[in-house]
């Protein structure tokens, strides 16, 4: 018996079943291929220009591909950078040059590129500039850190966005349409499915697959979905471009006062398999960046959670840190002391190595004393006011100020106590 004719005897997978045939049918990407999208415009110009497609697992990158092939007459040339090598490129580039010649072009489609190292990607060069092939590169980490600058300047990078809950339930819809019957889910059961799925279309289809299979003739309720059914992994590299957005949306989401979402962000991270003293160690930076002398207690009470962390470990310490969390997020914010050093250390660059006033110097040896060391020197706590309002900038450089704390938390104070200090220095003059 023939191999296709096995071949056709084997089930067709659902997810391959459902897969769009005209890029009209693709779900939650209208920005890149509707008429005013970037996509939308190049197919209605007919003018196809090789692309970086950036987007998250299960978001439609393959299929676009395969269809804008089809639309713009190309030949489709598929590859996967995981298991091609140098061979495998020539190979692909030697056919597409002489598809050329014969008068067909090429779309080279790569899917996971940023796997490639730096050399293999610098042979994409020369036949992309003379438009050997037309290159279409998936990928889902950040192109700015994993893609040649060279090659990036080569092709236009477009972000696909996660399937939203409007497009996950328009493609549950067609699952239910595919399989002739609804699924045993009511709209709590749909909307868990939602979220085990974590805007990967192809993973829903894949439990909404095992969910057909079960015998329950009514609604499976979420609780029991989630133990029947596999929760997708949350995407979380702890190397890569996810790290950062979600620690960055740690830190503004404090730095913003919204101490809900601090928590949230931080959940995430630890459910994404993060390093705890990863996130103590940028809860002290935080303390001493964006609250300062606002509430100095801050400092300490980020190093003692990392301090309970080491000594609870894993989970009880991980509270500690949550309290953390609250504390600088409720805290009064200032920057003034992160904005003074910056302030002061631009200051010593510029004025290079003035020396200090003769008056604060010390004076050890008897030369030093003829000299003029430390003479005029008041000690400010034999004055009336424990001030003495002396000069302590270098002479031939103005007096600047620095800090400028602000009208929040123990700040306030700190702003009386340096105006009275000002007046006290403009009366001694």
């Amino acid at each position: 018996m023939p191999a296709e004719l096995f071949a056709s005897l084997a089930p067709t997978p659902l997810a391959e079943r459902l897969r769009p045939k005209a890029l009209g049918e693709i779900l939650g990407q209208d920005h890149l291929l509707g008429p005013e999208g970037p996509l939308g415009r190049m197919l209605a110009a007919r003018k196809l220009g090789s692309l970086i497609l950036w987007g998250p697992p299960g978001c439609g990158k393959t299929t676009i591909a395969r269809l804008l092939a089809e639309a713009t007459d190309l030949h489709f040339e598929p590859l996967s950078a995981v298991f091609s090598g140098v061979a495998d490129l020539r190979r692909v580039f030697e056919a597409a040059r002489q598809r050329r010649k014969d008068g067909k072009g090429t779309l080279l489609f790569v899917d996971e590129i940023h796997r490639f190292n730096r050399a293999q990607q610098d042979g994409f060069l020369p036949y992309v500039e003379d438009g050997t092939v037309t290159l279409i590169g998936a990928t889902t980490e950040n192109p700015s850190f994993e893609l040649n600058a060279a090659l990036l300047s080569r092709c236009q990078v477009l972000v696909l966005r996660r399937l939203d809950d409007t497009a996950l339930g328009t493609l549950l819809t067609r699952v239910e349409e595919a399989l002739g019957r609804p699924l045993p889910v009511d709209e709590a059961g749909r909307q868990a499915l939602f979220a085990m799925a974590d805007g990967d279309g192809r993973y829903l289809i894949g439990i909404a697959e095992q969910l057909a299979q079960l015998k329950d003739k009514g609604p499976v309720p979420p609780s029991r979905l989630a133990t029947l059914l596999q929760k997708r992994a949350p995407l979380y590299d702890k190397a890569q471009e996810a790290h950062y957005n979600l620690i960055s949306a740690l830190h503004k989401s404090l730095r913003g006062s919204d101490v809900d979402a601090a928590l949230y962000w931080f959940a995430r991270m630890l459910d994404g398999g993060e390093d705890p003293k990863y996130i103590a160690r940028r809860l002290v930076r935080f303390a001493v960046e964006d609250i300062g002398m606002a509430d100095p207690q801050a400092l300490q009470q980020t190093l003692a959670a990392w301090d309970t962390y080491d000594r609870l470990g894993s989970p009880e310490g991980e509270l500690a840190i949550a309290q953390a969390v609250i504390y600088l997020g409720t805290a009064p914010k200032s920057n003034a002391g992160y904005k003074a050093f910056s302030g002061a250390r631009r200051a010593a660059k510029e004025h290079g190595s003035l020396t200090p006033p003769m008056h604060i110097l010390n004076a050890p040896t008897k030369m030093m004393k003829e000299l003029g060391y430390g003479s005029g020197y008041a000690y400010d706590h034999d004055t009336e006011d424990g001030f003495s309002g002396q000069n302590y900038f270098p002479d031939g450089m103005r007096r600047e100020t620095f800090y400028r704390p602000v009208e929040r938390g123990f700040e306030r104070e700190i702003v009386k106590r340096l105006e009275y200090w000002k007046k006290l220095r403009a009366a001694k003059k």
